[in-house]
Parts: structure tokens; C-alpha cells; sequence
């Protein structure tokens, strides 16, 4: 597997060039360390780590590190990153001091919270007191970062373009298919409760929908799934009627924003984090094929029904933009475009 570009590591280091002193000579932990953001956080640490020399260590969580070594075999060269075994649930504690945390550990993996929404609500629920717990222990604590979630939020009515983080819409308690949305607003409660009870730095990224290279193209991501089909030469099949509205932001941007958020976001606070540029399913579809090398035909199986209103699901980043000044640094065309690059060259 190649590399995340040079290009994109420079673009990360350029955005964020100020704030790394925070965290020179000292340590961090990362759950979710192999997943599509922790392989950009460790990737983007590893290139900043060298060329602003910073001493700074990683310590990586992760179910299978032996896999991961073996299809990244780069890592195991790389002194400053020390992976261990575990699931996050209950993770043995290493003995090592941390000042820094970030839990990346749940995935947004539809075909899981639909098959076995339990072990989704657990993985999230215990998962984030399991790691609390061990922020507790961390008496040098500077930040504790949560990836949660823009389904936090519930279903975003039509007429709320743009979800801000104060707003809070209706969610089906009581449908298993809630599992994740649920998960991650008590991961949420969970460190809001952690902050004021022991005074833990807890700071949280609401993320939404992504694009860019380590994307997982065969799950139900329907970005990756157009992608994977334009580099198969394969019609792009839109199941629905194409109308929902989704927003992008690119994983090198994404990364640019979790830094951040960790580093200078406020303690017991969330951030929205993604692109406020929206476009509908059927729309992105011909994006991906006009941006794919082959003549790709796009199908949308449904036909519009004008009396029911398009879903959308598009973040307000007004918050993250003037308290923290981020922006979206990369066009969907151009993130796109990338992702489709990234894979062509990993023969995928």
C-alpha cells in the first residue's frame, strides 16, 4: 500500500505549523489507530514529528497491529510510534504517562450497526468510559479528543440547511438501528460528565462525511462505492432516488481539524467538523463518473417523489471556522480526483 502523497503531509503540516509546540517531547495515545482517521493521524504525526523535530511519541491502539504492520510494513521502523494489542472495551492500561488522547475507535459502519447494533452500542458506550478511565490515571492530561458523530444530531429536517452545534433533532430511541447515533451522544454525555466530576479536558469533533485516500471503498460509504466503481469501469448505481444531500471534506482537511480541535480547541465543547458544501447523492454520482478515466454511466433506480422532501445531512462549521479558523482547504473535485489517484497507484 503506498503512502499517503507528499503533497497532502506538506498540506497538514502548512495548516497546522503553529500549534505543534503543544505537544513537543511529549506523548500521545490513539485509539482506532489503524481505522481511515487513525491512519491519517499517524501518518501526518510521523512527517510533522520529523520535519519540525518534535520528540514527540505515539502510542497505537489497535484490535490486530500484527495485520497492520504487515500491510504497512513502514511502521515498524518508526521509533516514535509503539503499537499494543487491545480491544478498546478493556484494554489492558500501559504504564506509560500520556498528555495528550485521542478515541477514534467506532467506525460510521452502517452494515454493523444494522446487523449487530448491540455490540455497536458497547463498542462505543464502554469503549468511551474504558478509555475515560484511563485518562483519569494521566495525571499531566492536556486534551482528551472524542470522534463523535453528526448522527448525534438525529434527522436534520429540509428546512435546516446547515446543522449548528446547538441544534438537536428527533431520534427513534427505541429502533436498534439508533444504536450508533445513541452510542455516540452518551460517548458525548459520557465525557461531558468526565469533565465536571474529574476535571478532564475533554473536547469533542462531531464529524460528518469524508473523501480521500485509506476511505474504505466496499462499505456503505456511497462516495467510495462510486469511486470503486469508476476505477472498475462499472456503472454507478444509485439505489434511491438520489435526492438526499450530503457534504465532503477532504481527509487531509480532516486531519488539519482534529489536530486543532485537540490542540486549541475549548474543553467540554464541540466542533463541528466537515464541508458546507452540499450536493445531492444523484449529483455526487456524476461528479465521481465525469472525474473517473472511463466513460461510466450513471443509474438512479427511483424516481423522485415531489411530495416528500430530500434528507440532508450537512454540517454548519460557522463555529470551527471563526473560533478556531479552519476552512475547507480542498474542492470536492479536486478531493475526488485524489482519492481516485491514490487508489489507481495502489492498483485497487
Amino acid at each position: 500500500m503506498k503512502r499517503i502523497s507528499e503533497d497532502d503531509l506538506n498540506h497538514v503540516l502548512q495548516h497546522t505549523q503553529d500549534i505543534w509546540d503543544a505537544v513537543r517531547n511529549k506523548s500521545i495515545f490513539i485509539t482506532g489507530a489503524t481505522g481511515f482517521f487513525g491512519k491519517w493521524l499517524l501518518e501526518t504525526f510521523l512527517y510533522v514529528n520529523e520535519k519540525l523535530d518534535l520528540n514527540t511519541t505515539v502510542c497505537a491502539l489497535s484490535r490486530n497491529p500484527d495485520k497492520f504492520l504487515h500491510d504497512f510494513p513502514f511502521y515498524k521502523n518508526e521509533l516514535s510510534i509503539k503499537f499494543i494489542k487491545g480491544d478498546v472495551q478493556n484494554f489492558e492500561f500501559p504504564e506509560d504517562e500520556f498528555q495528550y488522547i485521542i478515541h477514534a475507535a467506532t467506525d460510521a459502519d452502517t452494515k454493523l450497526n444494522e446487523e449487530d447494533p448491540l455490540l455497536m452500542l458497547e463498542t462505543i458506550t464502554i469503549g468511551t468510559k474504558h478509555i475515560l478511565d484511563f485518562a483519569k490515571k494521566q495525571k499531566g492530561l492536556q486534551a482528551f479528543l472524542l470522534t463523535s458523530s453528526g448522527a448525534i444530531y438525529g434527522k436534520q429536517p429540509f428546512e435546516v440547511t446547515h446543522t449548528k452545534e446547538t441544534d438537536s433533532f428527533s431520534i427513534d430511541i427505541n429502533n436498534p438501528s439508533s444504536a450508533y447515533a445513541e452510542g455516540k451522544r452518551l460517548a458525548e454525555l459520557y465525557c461531558a460528565i468526565y469533565h465536571k466530576e474529574f476535571g478532564l479536558p475533554t473536547k469533542i469533533a462531531r464529524c460528518f462525511a469524508f473523501v480521500g485516500p485509506y476511505l474504505p471503498l466496499d462499505k456503505y460509504f456511497a462516495i467510495g462505492n462510486f469511486i470503486l466503481n469508476g476505477l472498475n469501469k462499472k456503472e454507478i448505481m444509485v439505489k434511491g432516488d438520489g435526492t438526499p444531500y450530503r457534504s465532503y471534506l477532504y481527509a487531509a482537511d480532516l486531519t488539519i481539524w482534529l489536530w486543532a480541535i485537540l490542540l486549541k480547541g475549548k474543553s467540554s465543547y464541540a466542533y463541528n467538523v466537515g464541508s458546507d458544501d452540499d450536493i445531492t447523492i444523484a449529483d455526487l454520482a456524476k461528479k465521481v463518473a465525469e472525474l473517473s478515466s472511463s466513460n461510466i454511466k450513471v443509474t438512479v433506480q427511483q424516481k423522485p417523489n415531489q411530495e416528500v422532501k430530500s434528507l440532508r445531512y450537512v454540517p454548519l462549521i460557522n463555529r470551527s471556522k471563526e473560533e478556531l479558523g479552519l476552512k475547507v482547504g480542498t474542492d470536492l473535485s479536486d478531493a475526488i480526483k485524489k482519492t481516485i489517484a491514490f487508489y489507481s497507484e495502489n492498483n485497487l
